[in-house]
């Protein structure tokens, strides 16, 4: 079983920073990508970015391209999501993901934590 936990969200003003940590736990992670997507208010779940094992691939969405950055530390099983110039639209709840390499669905979510950016 795998275990995911986000922490670091918060309130912050636009313009502003959040960094967002993920750790996991459960198993071993060398064949897994990790993620973020995130769901606002009356939308649907969207993916944020993702980082492959080796941290050699890395995919953002075009909405956070050059404002967020994704990294892992495969040594202490995380996973973080650095934002910066952050904007009212990035307002959601966060979920961190990991999938297996050879599939396309993420199977195990964490619980979400809350980012709100005030205008």
């Amino acid at each position: 079983q795998v275990q995911l936990v986000e922490s670091g969200g918060g309130l912050v003003q636009a313009g502003g920073s959040l960094r967002l940590s993920c750790a996991a736990s459960g198993r071993t992670f060398s064949d897994r990508i990790m993620g973020w997507f995130r769901q606002a208010p009356g939308k649907e779940r969207e993916f944020v970015a993702s980082v492959s094992w080796s941290g050699g691939s890395i995919y953002y969405a075009d909405s956070v391209k050059g404002r967020f950055t994704i990294s892992r530390d495969n040594a202490k099983n995380t996973v973080d999501l650095q934002m910066n110039s952050l904007k009212p639209e990035d307002t959601a709840v966060y979920y961190c993901a990991t999938r297996r390499l050879v599939f396309r669905n993420y199977d195990y979510w964490g619980q979400g934590t809350q980012v709100t950016v005030s205008s």
